[in-house]
C-alpha cells in the first residue's frame, strides 16, 4: 500500500513538472517552422505561443535602432595549414599576429554603385602545421612525375606538372580534416616541400606549350571543395598584360608568390610576405566583391539565342549541353529555385534587328605594326554598350522572330550569340569574346580561328582561340545571373574604383586569358549562393531603416501607443533582430540554405511593421486633418479695442483735457 502511494505522488509530481515545463526557445520553433514551411511561405509570427510574445515583449529594444541593424557582420573562418618541414615551430603563431594585425572588418562590396552593403565580414583565421604525412607524400608525388616526364627543350623553361598530381593529395587531407573538424571552414595550404630536380609549374596536363599552343603555368589551385593550394616552390612564373594595364604578376621576387625564389630571407620576412598572399586570397576568393546585386527569385532561366549565318550551326566551340551540364554541376541555384535552360536559332538573314545591331555597333581602330617600316593598320570592333542597347530596345520585335509570345514572370537572362560568316576578326570591346550585362550576354565569333591578345604569360603571348565560346560564355553567365566577380577584379573603396590583381587567374577559374578551364570551384559555387543572400540582406536592413525613420519623422514610438500597436512593435522588431542574427550565424557556418529561410521569414515581420507604423502614422494625419479651431478671443479683442478707442478719445480731447493746467503757466 505504501509503495502504491509512492508510486501515485510520484507520478502526480511529474505531471506537475511537465505541465509547468518551459515552452521550447524561438531556435527550436524556427526550427520546426523551417520543417514545415521551408520556402517560408507564411508569418511564423501567428503561430508563436503566449509564452514567447511575452518573452519577446519583455526584451527591451536596442537604444538605437538603425546602430543595431547597421552593425551586423560575417565571419568568415579561415584555416592555414603550412605544409613542409622549412617550416619553424613558432611559424604558425607568426603568420597568425601578422595576418590578424593587417586584417580588420570590412563591408562587402559590389563592382557596380552603389559599392557599399550594410553587412560587414571579419576574418576568423587559424594556423596549424600540416601532418608529416602529407608533406612527404607531396614531395614523393611531385619528385617522381618530374623524374619520369621529358625535360623540357630550353634549360631554363618549367617543366609542366598536371594540377591533379598535388591535388588529389590536398583534397583527400582536406576531406579528413572537414569531417573531424566542428564548423566548416575555408581552407588555404601553402606548401613548402624544397628544391626539386628541376624548375616546374602547373598546368592542366603535362603537355608542353609551342609557338603554336601557349600554355600558362600556374601556383595556385582552388578546389572543388573549400580548400586552395599554392605551391611556393614552383615557378617563378609571370603573366599578365603584354603591352600595358594592371595586374601583372612579376617573376620578380617582390611578389609574394616569388618570395622564396630571391634572395635568402628571415623568417620574420618570409611569413610577412605569406600573411599578404593569404589576406589576397581572403579577399579575391573568400571574400570577393560582387560584379552586380542579384536578388532571391523562384525562377532562374538562361536564354541562348544563337544568330547564325551559316547554313548548319558548327557544335565545336559552342556546346549549349556542355554549358548547361557545367553550371548546372555547380548547384549554384539554392534549393526551391527552379533553374532552366532554353535555346532558340535563327538565321542572320531572316533578322533585320540583328544585322541593323551589328552594322550600327561596328566601330574601328588603328594599329601600328613594325614590318619593313612602320605600318597603319585599320582593324574593326563591335561596341558591346550599344550593341546590348539595340537588342534591348528590339526585344519585343526578337522575341517575335524566334517565336516567344508567352509572358513569364522569371528572371530570364538571354545570351545572344552572333555567329557570322565573317572571315576577318570581331571581337567585342577589342579584347572580347563575351561580355555580360545585368540583363543580358552577347558573344560572337567569325569564321577566324585564333588570334594573339595582349596578354603574355612565362614570356609568350596568349593565342585566343576565337571560335571557343564555351568558356567564355560560363563566365559571362556567372556574372550576368548570379553576380559573380571575376577571379581577378575587386573593389577598392581607396580608390573608389574595381582593381585588377591576377594573382588568382591561372588554375581552375573560368574567367581571365591565362586558364582553359571550364569546370567551377568552391569560389564561384559559394559566391553564387552567398551573392544572392547578401543582396536580400542588404534589402532588408536598408527597407527596415527606412520605416524606422519614417517612425521618427511622426514623432516616434509614441505615435505607436494606440490600439497596442507599442506591444506588437517591440514583439516583431525583436523577432525581427533576432532573424537576422541567425542569418549572420548560419551564414558564419556556410549554410546558405538555412540563412535564406531565415531571412525569407523575416520578410514577413518587415511588412507588419511597415504596415503598423503607416497605419498609425495615417491615423496621426486624420486626426490632424479633422483638429477644430480655437474659439475666437472675444475677451481680449474687446479689451484691446476699448483701449484703443480710449486713446484716440484722449488725443482728441487734449486741449479741452489740459486747458486749466495751460493756464496756471
Amino acid at each position: 500500500m505504501a509503495k502504491t502511494l509512492t508510486l501515485l505522488l510520484l507520478l502526480c509530481l511529474l505531471l506537475s513538472l511537465s505541465s509547468a515545463a518551459p515552452p521550447p526557445g524561438l531556435d527550436a520553433f524556427l526550427s520546426s517552422q523551417s520543417l514545415l514551411d521551408p520556402v517560408a511561405s507564411n508569418d511564423s509570427f501567428q503561430s508563436l505561443p503566449s509564452s514567447l510574445k511575452r518573452l519577446l515583449s519583455s526584451s527591451p529594444l536596442p537604444s538605437s535602432l538603425v546602430t543595431s541593424l547597421l552593425g551586423l557582420s560575417v565571419a568568415v573562418p579561415v584555416t592555414v595549414k603550412l605544409v613542409g618541414t622549412s617550416f619553424s615551430s613558432a611559424s604558425p603563431q607568426l603568420l597568425h599576429s601578422f595576418v590578424t594585425a593587417a586584417v580588420s572588418s570590412s563591408p562587402f562590396f559590389s563592382l557596380s554603385a552603389p559599392h557599399e552593403f550594410a553587412v560587414a565580414h571579419n576574418l576568423q583565421i587559424s594556423v596549424t602545421p600540416s601532418s608529416p604525412s602529407l608533406a612527404s607524400s607531396l614531395t614523393t608525388a611531385l619528385s617522381t612525375h618530374l623524374s619520369t616526364s621529358p625535360s623540357p627543350f630550353h634549360q631554363s623553361a618549367l617543366s609542366s606538372v598536371p594540377y591533379s598530381v598535388v591535388d588529389e593529395i590536398i583534397r583527400s587531407d582536406f576531406r579528413e580534416e572537414d569531417v573531424t573538424s566542428s564548423s566548416p571552414s575555408f581552407y588555404v595550404y601553402l606548401l613548402n616541400l624544397g628544391g626539386q630536380s628541376r624548375p616546374y609549374g602547373y598546368s592542366s596536363d603535362s603537355r608542353q606549350p609551342s609557338p603554336a599552343y601557349s600554355k600558362c603555368f600556374g601556383t595556385v589551385w582552388t578546389g572543388t571543395d573549400r580548400y586552395v593550394w599554392i605551391d611556393l616552390g614552383a615557378g617563378p612564373v609571370d603573366y599578365g598584360p603584354a603591352l600595358s594595364g594592371d595586374g601583372l604578376l612579376p617573376k620578380g621576387e617582390f611578389h609574394p608568390l616569388a618570395t622564396i625564389h630571391g634572395r635568402p630571407k628571415s623568417e620574420r620576412l618570409l611569413l610577412a610576405d605569406l600573411s599578404s598572399l593569404v589576406l589576397s586570397a581572403y579577399k579575391m576568393l573568400m571574400a570577393p566583391s560582387l560584379r552586380i546585386p542579384v536578388y532571391y527569385e523562384n525562377n532562374l532561366e538562361i536564354r541562348f539565342v544563337h544568330v547564325c549565318g551559316f547554313e548548319q550551326r558548327d557544335p565545336v566551340g559552342l556546346d549549349w549541353e556542355l554549358i548547361e551540364k557545367t553550371i548546372k554541376e555547380g548547384n549554384l541555384a539554392y534549393k526551391y529555385q527552379n533553374l532552366v535552360f532554353k535555346s532558340y536559332s535563327i538565321k542572320y538573314s531572316e533578322c533585320p534587328v540583328c544585322s541593323f545591331a551589328i552594322a550600327k555597333s561596328t566601330n574601328s581602330f588603328t594599329s601600328r605594326f613594325l614590318f619593313e617600316n612602320y605600318t597603319l593598320i585599320v582593324s574593326e570592333y563591335l561596341d558591346s554598350k550599344r550593341l546590348r542597347q539595340i537588342l534591348s530596345d528590339s526585344s519585343e520585335e526578337i522575341n517575335r522572330i524566334i517565336g516567344i509570345t508567352e509572358l513569364e514572370y522569371s528572371r530570364v537572362i538571354p545570351v545572344f550569340i552572333f555567329d557570322l560568316d565573317l572571315d576577318k576578326i570581331l571581337m567585342l570591346d577589342r579584347f572580347h569574346q563575351a561580355v555580360a550585362f545585368k540583363d543580358m550576354v552577347v558573344s560572337i565569333r567569325t569564321k577566324s580561328s585564333q588570334t594573339v591578345s595582349d596578354y603574355s604569360c612565362n614570356g609568350r603571348h596568349v593565342i585566343t582561340l576565337t571560335r571557343n565560346l564555351d568558356r567564355p560564355l560560363i563566365g559571362s553567365i556567372l556574372q550576368s545571373m548570379w553576380g559573380i566577380s571575376p577571379t581577378h577584379l575587386s573593389f577598392s573603396p581607396a580608390h573608389n574604383n574595381s582593381l585588377v590583381d591576377y594573382t588568382f587567374g591561372t588554375g581552375q577559374t573560368p574567367f581571365g586569358p591565362f586558364s582553359d578551364s571550364l569546370s567551377l570551384s568552391f569560389v564561384q559555387k559559394h559566391a553564387a549562393k552567398r551573392n544572392v543572400l547578401l543582396t536580400t540582406l542588404n534589402y532588408t536592413i536598408t527597407s527596415m531603416i527606412d520605416v524606422i525613420e519614417s517612425m521618427f519623422l511622426h514623432g516616434g514610438e509614441k505615435m505607436l501607443h494606440g490600439k497596442k500597436r507599442h506591444v506588437e512593435f517591440v514583439q516583431r522588431f525583436n523577432y525581427f533582430k533576432y532573424k537576422l542574427d541567425k542569418v549572420i550565424s548560419v551564414l558564419s557556418r556556410l549554410d546558405y540554405e538555412k540563412a535564406m529561410y531565415y531571412l525569407k521569414s523575416s520578410d514577413h515581420d518587415l511588412y507588419a511593421i511597415h504596415k503598423l507604423v503607416y497605419e498609425a502614422s495615417q491615423e496621426m494625419e486624420a486626426r490632424l486633418s479633422c483638429f477644430e479651431d480655437p474659439p475666437f478671443p472675444w475677451v481680449s479683442v474687446s479689451v484691446s479695442v476699448c483701449f484703443v478707442l480710449g486713446f484716440f478719445y484722449v488725443v482728441s480731447k487734449k486741449d479741452k483735457i489740459f486747458r486749466n493746467k495751460r493756464k496756471r503757466f
